[in-house]
């Protein structure tokens, strides 16, 4: 999620072929002069919000609810601690009211700061027995058990798609306090079934407490953790659905009726993996980074990475919401018919209800209706070089 040169480039190719794909080859006014630039030079920074809004809604395909409006076009808040320079994960405490939690990118040590509702930070915590190799992103739960609050921290980062042997996830305790402390980490070591990938989206399902992971790739994946995981060997992730190109985080709903998925040009509503519900535009940001549901699931919150970044709230769409209450309603429905005893990829007995998004029938329907065919990332990387250069010329004639 840093400001790599690396990531730049992909950034800069997404860009391009996201307009290319979308019949953007006949840009003109605003449109143009904004996807132009983002193409050739997105360090000159020059795209004015309103015209960096226009060109994501002109790249988006599918299924879209209204354009993001802001009354006031301002943030929720923005982080007074200039300690947060490159926020990579955001949370809304499940047990704290107005307490929002976030954490550094890589190379920042294993710790995350509570913040209030003014953006000034209320408390400082470190992980004991952590590192921080790559952090990625965040996710916070309750204990379906207990119903204490739990955080996650994915050190799940991986530039190269093969760097590591295997990444890491940690669990802590919410802290009860806003007081600084350091706080005992499980770690719980994983790969992947189908090879090594870079992520950078964690969530937590609050029902069932089971841990997913997105990955960042042109045909990305979501990824299932065990139901149950273990700290003395690696677990492993199963993958359960396609996921949009290049996923920067993914978070649920607080009562697990729908999740989205944050990618650069806007979020995405799932009832459940390959079960669209809609797109969902995002303010302009200069590196689209984290996504939280608020507490009562009728928004989302979505912020950036810098020193004194913003966070802002975007209502979800009342057509949206009609269908996660329907969503909500009929997983009621299906709780209070009998369970039905599946077989599970372990050998261990489940029930329709526990297999919940997980399920290989939602996994082959994912891999036909998200994200990019496996098929299509060759053609897409060949237009979007093209494309690269297509736009810089346009650019050039533009000023």
């Amino acid at each position: 999620m840093g400001s790599k040169a690396g990531e730049i480039v992909v950034r800069t190719l997404a860009s391009a072929g996201a307009v290319v794909l979308a019949g953007a080859m006949a840009l003109t006014g605003p449109q143009a002069r904004a996807q132009a630039r983002e193409g050739t030079a997105e360090r000159s920074q020059a795209v004015t919000p309103q015209e960096q809004a226009q060109a994501q809604a002109q790249a988006g395909t599918g299924t879209r609810a209204a354009a993001w409006d802001d009354d006031e076009g301002r943030p929720l808040f923005t982080f007074k601690d200039r300690r947060i320079t490159e926020s990579s994960g955001l949370a809304v405490s499940p047990t704290h009211p107005d307490v929002y939690y976030t954490h550094n990118d890589s190379a920042a040590g294993p710790v995350f700061y509570a913040v209030g509702p003014n953006g000034r930070t209320r408390a400082t915590f470190t992980l004991r027995g952590a590192s921080a190799r790559d952090w990625e992103g965040m996710a916070a739960s309750k204990d379906p058990a207990t119903g204490r609050g739990v955080l996650w921290f994915a050190d799940i980062g991986d530039n190269f798609d093969g760097a590591w042997p295997d990444v890491s996830v940690y669990r802590v305790d919410e802290p009860t306090t806003m007081r600084d402390a350091t706080l005992p980490a499980v770690r719980y070591r994983f790969r992947y079934e189908d090879g090594k990938h870079n992520a950078e989206s964690v969530m937590v399902h609050p029902r069932t407490g089971r841990l997913y992971v997105v990955t960042k790739q042109f045909a990305g994946g979501v990824y299932a953790a065990p139901k149950r995981l273990r700290t003395d060997r690696i677990n492993v992730f199963r993958r359960v659905g396609s996921a949009p190109i290049m996923a920067t985080d993914a978070a649920y709903a607080p009562d697990g009726s729908s999740f989205v998925i944050r990618t650069y040009f806007s979020a995405t509503v799932y009832r459940a993996p390959g079960k669209e519900i809609s797109r969902v535009s995002m303010p302009p940001l200069e590196q689209a980074e984290s996504i939280a549901y608020t507490s009562d699931g009728r928004a989302l919150l979505t912020g950036s990475e810098g020193v004194g970044s913003p966070v802002y709230r975007v209502p979800l769409p009342e057509r949206v919401l009609r269908e996660i209450d329907a969503t909500r309603a009929k997983a009621a429905g299906d709780r209070k018919a009998a369970p039905t005893p599946t077989g599970s990829a372990d050998g261990r007995a489940t029930t329709a209800a526990d297999a919940g998004p997980d399920a290989r029938g939602d996994a082959r329907a994912a891999d036909a209706d998200a994200g990019v065919p496996n098929r299509a990332v060759a053609l897409w990387l060949a237009v979007a070089a093209g494309a690269t250069g297509v736009i810089t010329f346009i650019a050039r004639r533009a000023r």
